[in-house]
């Protein structure tokens, strides 16, 4: 049975399943949700994940949500395809991805994310930007990328000096920091920081996913 990815392409967990996928050089179907009109809210999503959120990811008769919990079950269970995003030959290696990954999830995705849902997510469905909003999770994101400069002077990627998991995820919310906000300074003022960027952005896997990510352009 193919692999299927549930979702909607501009949102950024359900392209780093596609990231990853793409990384690992793997066939899937895309099945879009319309979240627009709540979609992801009827039964027959909700069967698929009760929490009514993308992305739900099946590959047979196992079905998956949580993009992180998918990632890392397609980087463990294709381990032998394409890129290796768990370092599974090595242990202490594999170790620091899970504690980057972590870093990710939980300092760098909430500031940066609340700052693209403000600027971008929210108008969309009418809210208002509220600047003070903007501004705190900049600050928070600011202190955030001091700590990847000192640790991008350090090592190639975060993790190790091979690209794994833990740069992955933070492909698409540096695309709309940079494409949609005025917080590009914050990765072009950090050479180290500027540097990781241009190459994890480069990658084949993340050109091609990056189509789907375009704002109208």
């Amino acid at each position: 049975m193919a692999l299927k990815v549930h979702g909607l392409a501009k949102a950024m967990s359900v392209s780093c399943v596609m990231l990853c996928l793409a990384e690992k050089e793997l066939d899937f179907e895309f099945v879009n949700v319309n979240c627009s009109k709540g979609e992801q809210k009827l039964p027959p999503f909700l069967s698929k994940n009760p929490f009514g959120k993308i992305p739900v990811f099946e590959d047979g008769p196992l079905t998956l949500f949580e993009s992180r919990a998918i990632t890392r079950y397609i980087a463990h269970k294709y381990k032998d395809i394409g890129t290796d995003l768990f370092r599974h030959g090595n242990i202490e290696e594999a170790a620091i991805v899970g504690v980057w990954t972590e870093v990710e999830s939980q300092h760098f995705n909430p500031p940066s994310f609340a700052i693209i849902y403000e600027m971008f997510v929210g108008p969309i469905f009418g809210h208002t930007v509220d600047q003070s909003v903007v501004n705190l999770n900049i600050e928070k994101l600011d202190k955030v990328l001091d700590v990847y400069e000192a640790r991008l002077s350090k090592s190639k990627y975060l993790a190790c000096d091979s690209f794994s998991l833990a740069d992955l995820h933070h492909l698409p919310n540096i695309y709309y920091l940079m494409k949609i906000t005025p917080c590009a300074d914050l990765i072009n003022s950090r050479p180290h920081v500027k540097a990781w960027w241009e190459d994890i952005s480069a990658r084949p896997s993340f050109v091609k996913v990056a189509q789907g990510l375009t704002l109208g352009e």
